[in-house]
């Protein structure tokens, strides 16, 4: 039976498997280092005791799948936790041909060949924290009683805007892909589900290729019910955010630092928060940015970059919140107060938004006005519908988890993701 490389057991015969990340094989001696998706160990094979294995070391190529058996002993000369194995048995399961990267290949080499560029140990820990980190959040809301949904991704009109939608053949008619289980979450609302929330693909539409920004995702949303304002899906977010990331940093904080150079922070309550006309004044203020008035109901990329600075200098916090977005820079589901301002947020971590969220409207007239006044009433018809017949007051958001993944280790989106779609890429 396999045992993982962690789990080897001392002055005991294992039978480990994996990938040759080095191999120097000498005249007398062979060393191999074999890694598998728990670590690494030293295998050490002198050539006159074990004449049998000679062929097969001499066949081994860097990158090729082996498995071996043999007693591991301690080693205090191996850097590898001091121990090594010596094996009485080797056999190849695949050999690999010469590997097509190079170290210093860029990037979009790198994702013609994926499956190799996986195979770092700062990729394995990458989505071993991520892992960590959706687990968590879902470990969060479970406990809160919340019920986890999976919603359609192929829908009959075009959600959220209007806009950015990829729209594809269903039989007889068009059918697009969700932009977001906005629309859904909220039915589960007036389905009486009362908390919900749903890991799975949303698509953009975007022919967008900044760093942050990809055709396909993974959200993390949720919904729920029985809200009295937008600060109660503030805080439920901030701490959701805290629990999560303090069991990451619990589990691979560490090994974060040292291999990205980055610190797992955990937050601290509550999250500092700011409408965004003082965002805009302290902006000006303390660093001298402005931007056209005809931009300041929304935030530009620029600003919500310096908000990171603007977070620390303020509040000692990476994480800011901030408010009242002009209406016609926020979707028509949002519900706004008597002054029109939209009842919802923006959350900035490390100079990136990574959510919106806010308020739903769920007064069927009020929702029906305000998709009219997007011209999108009679694409949301059957949205609107699901406020006809009774629908508790509720709100939420949605997390990317690729974004807070890239945030978390100091990538670029298209390293943070498993694999990487954008307006020039459906392969692998």
């Amino acid at each position: 039976m396999r045992t993982y490389i962690n789990d080897v057991v001392i002055d005991k015969t294992n039978r480990i498997c994996g990938f040759v990340e080095n191999i120097r094989n000498k005249r007398t001696m062979a060393f191999i280092v074999l890694r598998d998706v728990s670590g690494k160990i030293q295998l050490t094979v002198e050539k006159e005791k074990h004449p049998e294995l000679v062929e097969t070391i001499d066949a081994i190529t860097l990158d090729s799948v082996i498995v071996a058996e043999g007693p591991v002993v301690e080693n205090s000369y191996v850097k590898m936790g001091g121990k090594e194995m010596l094996p009485d048995f080797i056999k190849i399961e695949s050999r690999a041909d010469a590997l097509p990267l190079q170290p210093d290949a860029n990037i979009d080499t790198r994702l013609d060949y994926r499956w190799v560029d996986l195979r770092t140990e700062k990729n394995l820990l990458m989505f071993k924290a991520q892992t960590c980190l959706v687990n968590a959040m879902r470990e969060f809301l479970v406990d809160r009683n919340f019920i986890e949904i999976h919603s359609p991704k192929l829908i009959g009109a075009a959600s959220e805007s209007g806009a950015d939608v990829f729209e594809l053949k269903y039989f007889d008619r068009k059918a697009y892909l969700a932009q977001s289980p906005q629309f859904y979450k909220q039915m589960a609302m007036a389905s009486g589900f009362e908390r919900i929330f749903e890991v799975g693909p949303v698509f953009r539409a975007e022919k967008s290729y900044t760093n942050k920004h990809t055709t396909e995702f993974t959200g993390f949303d949720l919904e729920f019910s029985y809200i009295d304002s937008f600060k109660d899906v503030m805080q439920m977010e901030a701490e959701l955010l805290t629990y999560a990331l303090e069991k990451l940093s619990k589990k691979h904080g560490d090994a974060i630092k040292e291999l990205f150079g980055l610190d797992v922070v955990v937050p601290t309550l509550p999250f500092p928060e700011m409408k965004l006309a003082d965002v805009y004044k302290e902006l000006k203020e303390r660093y001298g940015y402005d931007c056209p008035e005809s931009e300041k109901g929304d935030l530009t990329t620029d600003a919500e970059r310096l908000c990171a600075k603007l977070s620390m200098d303020m509040f000692g916090h990476e994480f800011l919140f901030i408010t009242d977005y002009s209406a016609d820079k926020r979707a028509f589901y949002h519900m706004r107060d008597e002054n029109g301002v939209p009842q919802g947020y923006d959350l900035i971590w490390r100079g990136v938004e990574i959510t919106t969220g806010a308020q739903r409207e769920h007064r069927y007239d009020v929702l029906k006005k305000q998709a009219e006044e997007k011209g999108l009433a009679e694409d949301v018809k059957f949205y609107t519908e699901f406020f006809r017949y009774g629908c508790p007051p509720h709100g939420g958001f949605g997390l990317g988890v690729d974004r807070l993944t890239m945030l978390l280790t100091g990538m670029t989106i298209k390293e943070s993701m498993f694999l990487f779609r954008g307006p020039n890429r459906l392969n692998p």
